[in-house]
Formats: structure tokens, C-alpha cells, sequence
């Protein structure tokens, strides 16, 4: 399977999961130069921007592990051009989620990291 379509997988997972725990799709797969927000949701009053990673086995360390600090100013540009084309969002709260989903098991598991990092 390649990159995409295990990228494809796991945002589905993310996003079926996410629902699951309350959460309201807002947008999946925003593209900006600066980055890809996977997707954008609504936890209550606060806007989520998450970063979803999918692992089928641990070579390269955990799929938490792989959101560096690169990432993170990718992501955080990504977010700030999201919000100003979306401007009924601009007074809300913020935060940047990671959803981790192992898959290298019979059934998935899910570590959701809330607040998983902040912008500089």
C-alpha cells in the first residue's frame, strides 16, 4: 500500500474515531505551500487542528514521535492561512491535536494527544 492511500486510511480512522468522542467535522485535508492539515474539527467551542499519524509497525519509532518541531511550524502556518480563509472561526480557540492509530495489531489503537503542542 503506499504512502497516500495508508495516509487515506488513517484519516478516515482519525476521523470515524474523533466523531466517536463528540467531535464535529468542520474540514479534512486542507493544502497549503506551507503544509496539510489532515483534519479540522470542532470539540465543543474550540476549533481542533490535528495531525493524524499511522503506524503499521515501529521502523521509524512511533507515529507521535514523528511530529517534530519542523512539523509543528508547518502545521501552525497551515492553521493561520485556514483561519484567515474561514473567518467565522477567527475568535475561536485553538489547539493542535495529534491522533496516533497503530495498526500493527488485529484491532487499531488510538492515542489521542489533545494540546499536543502549542505555536511559538
Amino acid at each position: 500500500m503506499d504512502c497516500q492511500r495508508i495516509g487515506q486510511q488513517g484519516e478516515r480512522l482519525a476521523e470515524r474515531y474523533l466523531k466517536q468522542q463528540g467531535l464535529r467535522l468542520i474540514e479534512r485535508n486542507s493544502r497549503y505551500r506551507s503544509g496539510e492539515i489532515d483534519l479540522v474539527m470542532l470539540d465543543r467551542r474550540t476549533l481542533v487542528f490535528v495531525e493524524v499519524r499511522l503506524r503499521k509497525h515501529f521502523q521509524y519509532g512511533s507515529a507521535a514521535e514523528t511530529v517534530d518541531i519542523k512539523k509543528q511550524r508547518k502545521l501552525t502556518k497551515a492553521a493561520g492561512l485556514w483561519l484567515s480563509h474561514n473567518s467565522r472561526f477567527s475568535n475561536a480557540d485553538c489547539r493542535f491535536d495529534v491522533l496516533a492509530i497503530d495498526t500493527s495489531t488485529e484491532s487499531a489503537e488510538y492515542l489521542w494527544y489533545k494540546d499536543a503542542f502549542r505555536p511559538e
